[in-house]
């Protein structure tokens, strides 16, 4: 059995990181639709919003970008793979 040459590694790196991010955003989603039941207001544009489910949202936004910057250092045979 070959050991995992560095390349390969990276990647597998990235893809738990990936998922991890993922992860975090399911569970921000949740979050965030819990907190607009709770205050009975989920409309983003409302002067009422929660400030703490827009930040939520902010945070899962960024969270997005975070995940749309690593997918793009992925080779693009193996996003196919994913």
């Amino acid at each position: 059995m070959q050991p995992a040459s560095r390349f390969d590694t990276t990647f597998l790196h990235l893809d738990a990181l990936i998922s991890d991010l993922q992860w975090r955003i399911q569970m921000l989603d949740a979050d965030i639709r819990e907190e607009e039941d709770k205050a009975g207001n989920a409309d983003p544009g409302s002067a009422t919003y929660s400030m703490l489910a827009q930040t939520m949202r902010t945070r899962r936004d960024n969270l997005r970008a975070s995940i749309a910057l690593l997918e793009d250092r992925l080779p693009a045979d193996h996003a196919q793979a994913a």
